[in-house]
C-alpha cells in the first residue's frame, strides 16, 4: 500500500489536484468541524506529455440535468453496449462509432490510467489568437527605446497567423491602422473622454454593413478585406508594416511643464482597446497587452493628478480616506475587467516605474481575465525583458503555453455541493442542483470564467458534504467530482480537458484517525491562504489575522492530542505539524502585513499568490533558506535567525526575491579577494555555488524574481532579517553565544512563543 504522501503526489503528478483531505466526512455537521474546507487546488493545464491526443468529441451523460463526461468511474455493460453515469446514476447507450468495445478492447476514456483526457473537437472553426499592444509613450528616451526593442523582439515569437494591433497613448490615445501601403494613419482620440463600444465602433468604422463603393468590390471573388482588418491584421501581412511602426513611435510630444506629471489616458486607452476587440472579435481568445510608464493622471481611470507635489495614495491616505481618485477609477477599471471578462479577452499589464502606476485600481483587469500583471522598475532591466520573452514560451510542439477563452464547469456527486471558487476567474451565475447555498469566493454557480489559463495556472474550490447528520452516506462509498475545461488551445482547436476524482467516505464519529490521516497540510496552507487573502481585500487587517487565529486554534483543539489545561502534553500527529508554522508566516508576510509596502506592491503580491500552483504559493508564504558552507554540501536550513551564521552563505527563494546573503567571516574573505588567489580555490568554489543554483532559479520562474546580492551588515539584509523566525531579538540578548545566529530588531513574537500561546490557548477548557 502506498503511503499518503505517495497517493497525495501521484494525483498531483496524474490529474494536477490536490484536496485539503483525502478521505472525506460523512455528513455536513462533520464536515463543518473540520475547520479546514473540504476543497482542492485545481490546474487545468497541468502540462502531461503521455496524455493521448483524441481527435473526437466526448460522450456525455443524456440526462439534460447532468451532461457529465463519461470517465473511468462508470460501470460499462459490454455485452448491451451500455454505460451508467456516476453521478446521476442514469443508464445511456454508447454512440454507434463504440460498436466493437469490449473488456479488451477500451477506448481511451475509460482507462482507469486516464482520470484526465484531453479531447480536441475537430467540427470547431480553427481561431487564430489576437494580441493588441497598448502602449504608454509617456516615458523617457531610453526607456522607451528598450520597451520598443522588446515589443519588435516578441513580434518575432508570435504564431504568423495571430492577428497584431496597435494602440498607443499620451495624452491623446491613438488606434494605428495597419495598412500595407507603407504610409502609417492613426484614429486619435481625446484622452480626456471615455466612449462605450458603440461611439467607438462608430468612429472607427468598423463591423458595419458596407458601402456602396464595398458592394462594387464584393463581386470580386476574393471578397473585400473587412473594416476591422485595417487595426487587426495577420503577423504575416504587416509584421514589417509594424516593426517600422515600432521603431518610429516616439515619446509623447505635449510640453511638461517643471513640477507636473505626464498626462497619461491610461483608462481612455484601456477603454479603447476593450471596445475595438469587443465589436471586432467577441468571444474569440484574445489578449490587451499593457505597458505602463507612470500613473494614469487625467480622464476615467485616472489615479493622481498632474502636481508632482501630490504623491499617489498610500495604504495611509486609503486607510484614512483621503485618496480621492481612488473609489471613481477602481469601478471605472472593474467595468472594463467585466466586459472583457464577458467576452472572453484578457488584459496584461506590465507596469515598470519607480514609483506606482495605479495597479491597485486596475487589479480587476487582471484579477478577473486571468492576465499577467508585472511589476518592475524599468523596462531595460532584464527582470522585465526576460519575463516578458518568457509570457511567449512554448510546448514540444512549438505551440504558445498559453490558453484563451475558456470556461471550467464542476459536476460531482449528489452528496457533494459546490460553495465557490477564488482564483483568475468571473462566475458564469449558472445555479442548479449542484450549488450550495452557503459561499466561499465566487459562489452561487458550477461554472466560472476563466480568460486564458497557462500550465501553472491554479484555481482553488470549495465544497460542501449536503447529507445530514441524521442521514450520513453509508461508509465505504466513494464521492465523485469531475472537472470539465473548455478552452481554444494556441494552435486555434477547440479542445475539453475533463479531469474526473474519487475519494472515500468516512463517519467522523466513529473514524477521525481515518479522515486525519488524510490530511493534506500543504494543500489546506495554500486554500487557507487564498481565502484569508479574499477576505483581506475587503475586511480590516486586523479583522483577518484574528479569523487566522481562531480558525489555527480550533484546528489544534479538533486534531491535537492532550490533556486538558496542560500545554506540556500537546502533541500534533506528522501531517499536521507544519500547517501551524504555515500560518505563522502568512500571518507576517507581505500579503497581510501592509506596513512598509505600497498599495501597488500589495496588489501585486496577493495577485500572484491568488494564480499559482501549490509549490510555487508555499515559497511565497514561507521562503525556503539554503545553507552554503565547508562543512559539506547545501543543506536546507530553518527560516530563523539561529541560521544566520559567520561562516555560511545563504541563498533565500521568496518566490518574488532570490537572495544571497554572505555571512560575516565570509563577506571579510570576499573583500579581501581570497577567492582571487589560487590557494583558496574552494572559497571561490562556495562563493559560485549559490549563485549558479540561483540562476537555475531565475531561468523557468515566472514573473522572474529580483535578485540581490548581499552580506551581514549590508542595507538589503533587511530582505533577510524581515522573512527569518526571530527566534533571537534585542529583547532576549542573552541568549546570545548560546547558538550563535544574528538578532533581528524587532517586537514581532517568534514561533516558538506563537506555538507556546497556540499550545496554551488549544488545552485550556475555557476557550
Amino acid at each position: 500500500m502506498t503511503t499518503y504522501e505517495e497517493f497525495i503526489q501521484q494525483n498531483e503528478d496524474r490529474d494536477g489536484i490536490r484536496f485539503t483531505w483525502n478521505v472525506w466526512p460523512s455528513s455536513r455537521l462533520d464536515a463543518s468541524r473540520m475547520v479546514v474546507p473540504l476543497g482542492c487546488l485545481y490546474q487545468p493545464l497541468k502540462e502531461r506529455p503521455d496524455l493521448p491526443p483524441i481527435m473526437y468529441d466526448p460522450v456525455v451523460c443524456t440526462r439534460t440535468t447532468c451532461r457529465a463526461i463519461l470517465n473511468p468511474m462508470c460501470q460499462v455493460d459490454y455485452r448491451a453496449k451500455l454505460w451508467v453515469c456516476n453521478f446521476c446514476f442514469q443508464r445511456n447507450p454508447f454512440p454507434p462509432q463504440y460498436a466493437a468495445i469490449s473488456e479488451q478492447h477500451q477506448p481511451a476514456e475509460l482507462i482507469a490510467g486516464f482520470s484526465t483526457i484531453e479531447y480536441t473537437i475537430t467540427r470547431a472553426p480553427c481561431l487564430p489568437p489576437v494580441f493588441l499592444f497598448v502602449v504608454d509613450t509617456c516615458m523617457d528616451e531610453e526607456e522607451l527605446t528598450a520597451l520598443k526593442d522588446s515589443l519588435q523582439m516578441s513580434l518575432s515569437l508570435l504564431p504568423a497567423n495571430a492577428l497584431v494591433g496597435l494602440i498607443t497613448f499620451g495624452k491623446m490615445v491613438q488606434v494605428h491602422e495597419l495598412g500595407i501601403d507603407g504610409c502609417s494613419k492613426s484614429y486619435v482620440f481625446r484622452g480626456t473622454k471615455d466612449l462605450s463600444a458603440k461611439q467607438i465602433q462608430d468612429m472607427l468604422g468598423i463591423g458595419r454593413a458596407p458601402g456602396p463603393n464595398q458592394q462594387q468590390q464584393q463581386r470580386v471573388p476574393a471578397g473585400p478585406v473587412p473594416p476591422a482588418n485595417r487595426f487587426l491584421q495577420p503577423l504575416h501581412k504587416c509584421d514589417m508594416a509594424l516593426t517600422d511602426l515600432l521603431g518610429e513611435l516616439q515619446r509623447d510630444p505635449w510640453p511638461v511643464p517643471q513640477g507636473k506629471r505626464f498626462l497619461r489616458s491610461t483608462g481612455t486607452a484601456l477603454s479603447i482597446a476593450v471596445g475595438l476587440l469587443e465589436c471586432t472579435y467577441p468571444n474569440t481568445g484574445a489578449r490587451i497587452m499593457m505597458f505602463l510608464g507612470g500613473p494614469c493622471s487625467q480622464g476615467p481611470g485616472q489615479v493622481v493628478d498632474d502636481e508632482l507635489k501630490h504623491p499617489i495614495r498610500s495604504h495611509h491616505d486609503i486607510q484614512k480616506d483621503n485618496a480621492k481618485f481612488m473609489k471613481k477609477a477602481i469601478k471605472h477599471y472593474e467595468g472594463l475587467a467585466l466586459r472583457t471578462a464577458t467576452n472572453g479577452h484578457c488584459i496584461d499589464i506590465y507596469s515598470c516605474a519607480l514609483d506606482q502606476t495605479g495597479l491597485m485600481e486596475m487589479k480587476q483587469c487582471c484579477n478577473s481575465t486571468g492576465g499577467h500583471m508585472v511589476m518592475g522598475d524599468s523596462f531595460n532591466s532584464s527582470l522585465f525583458k526576460q519575463t516578458y520573452q518568457r509570457v511567449f514560451a512554448v510546448d514540444q510542439k512549438g505551440d504558445l503555453k498559453m490558453a484563451f477563452n475558456g470556461t471550467l464547469e464542476i459536476k460531482c456527486s449528489r452528496e457533494l455541493k459546490i460553495e465557490g471558487g477564488i482564483g483568475s476567474c468571473v462566475s458564469l451565475n449558472v445555479k442548479n442542483g449542484a450549488v450550495a447555498d452557503s459561499e466561499i469566493g465566487m459562489g452561487g454557480t458550477a461554472q466560472w470564467k476563466l480568460c486564458t489559463m497557462t500550465p501553472n495556472s491554479t484555481m482553488a474550490f470549495f465544497f460542501e458534504v449536503a447529507n445530514q447528520h441524521a442521514a450520513p452516506i453509508p461508509q465505504g462509498g466513494r464521492g465523485c467530482l469531475q472537472f470539465i475545461s473548455q478552452y481554444q488551445h494556441s494552435s486555434g482547436q477547440r479542445r475539453i480537458r475533463v479531469t474526473t476524482v474519487a475519494r472515500s467516505w468516512a463517519d467522523a464519529t466513529v473514524n477521525l484517525p481515518m479522515i486525519s490521516a488524510g490530511f493534506d497540510q500543504e494543500a489546506a496552507a495554500v486554500l487557507m491562504s487564498r481565502m484569508v487573502v479574499y477576505r483581506a481585500e475587503s475586511d480590516d487587517g486586523p479583522d483577518t489575522l484574528r479569523w487566522v487565529d481562531r480558525q489555527l486554534i480550533r484546528l489544534c483543539q479538533k486534531f491535537g492530542e492532550y490533556s486538558k489545561d496542560d500545554p506540556n502534553s500537546f502533541r500534533l500527529a506528522e501531517n499536521f505539524s507544519l500547517f501551524p508554522q504555515f500560518m505563522y508566516h502568512l500571518r507576517r508576510s507581505q500579503f497581510l502585513q501592509v506596513f512598509n509596502n505600497s498599495p501597488d506592491e500589495t496588489t501585486f503580491y496577493r495577485h500572484m499568490l491568488m494564480r499559482e500552483d501549490l509549490t510555487q504559493s508555499l515559497i511565497m508564504i514561507q521562503p525556503i533558506l539554503y545553507s552554503y558552507s565547508f562543512n559539506g554540501p547545501p543543506e536546507p536550513v530553518l527560516l530563523d535567525t539561529s541560521s544566520i551564521q559567520p561562516d555560511r552563505i545563504l541563498l533565500m527563494d521568496t518566490f518574488f526575491q532570490i537572495l544571497i546573503f554572505h555571512g560575516e567571516t565570509i563577506a571579510q574573505w570576499r573583500n579581501l579577494k581570497y577567492q582571487d588567489m589560487p590557494e583558496y580555490e574552494n572559497f571561490k568554489q562556495l562563493l559560485q555555488a549559490p549563485v549558479d543554483d540561483a540562476q537555475e532559479i531565475l531561468q523557468t520562474r515566472f514573473p522572474m524574481p529580483r535578485y540581490i546580492d548581499t552580506e551581514q551588515g549590508g542595507s538589503q539584509a533587511r530582505f533577510l532579517l524581515s522573512k527569518v523566525n526571530p527566534s533571537q531579538t534585542h529583547n532576549n540578548m542573552y541568549a546570545y553565544g548560546q547558538d550563535g545566529g544574528a538578532s533581528v530588531l524587532t517586537d514581532d513574537v517568534s514561533l516558538q512563543v506563537f506555538m507556546e500561546h497556540l499550545k496554551k490557548l488549544a488545552v485550556s477548557s475555557t476557550t
